[in-house]
């Protein structure tokens, strides 16, 4: 893929799913589930790789905290989540790999990450396991929301989008 598309299919993603989150969310226990966020992880691992997937993951982070509508949390339990993901893919060639890799990146890596973030960054000392419920919800709806998207891709429309 050529540098100006992979840029492109990038920010098209960053706008999903910033506008996605605002437009689809559920409350998720003691936060609230924004399941476009990790679709579009399990999208951008599994067309674009991990790398740019963690890319995609900050930069809605980033999006979405600097218009006031995410917190810092957003950013391990998105970033780790790609990453899982776009490895477990890139690794094994199974879309369903992908989806395995945001739950564990972001339900269980993520969430455990999230404790020393609210704890030193905000102010807001926590247990161990307090994000994991919600994080969890959030990611394996999210995860299967992008593996039904993926399924539906042929693989001649990934490949093209590869560039390969």
């Amino acid at each position: 893929m050529k540098k100006t598309q992979m840029i492109t299919t990038m920010a098209v993603f960053v706008a999903i799913g910033t506008l996605g989150s605002q437009l689809l969310w559920f409350p998720a226990g003691i936060a609230k589930a924004y399941p476009v966020q990790h679709a579009v992880n399990v999208i951008a691992a599994v067309i674009l790789g991990p790398v740019p997937a963690v890319g995609i993951a900050f930069m809605i982070g980033l999006v979405r905290n600097l218009l006031g509508l995410g917190t810092l949390l957003a950013f391990p339990g998105g970033m780790i989540g790609a990453l899982l993901a776009g490895i477990l893919y890139q690794k094994l060639g199974k879309k369903r790999w992908a989806t395995l890799g945001e739950m564990i990146g972001t339900g269980v890596l993520g969430s455990l990450c999230a404790v020393p973030i609210s704890t030193i960054l905000l102010g807001n000392p926590v247990g161990a396991l307090f994000f994991m419920p919600s994080f969890l919800v959030s990611s394996v709806t999210g995860a299967f929301i992008g593996l039904f998207i993926v399924s539906r891709l042929n693989e001649r429309s990934i490949t093209r989008i590869q560039g390969t």
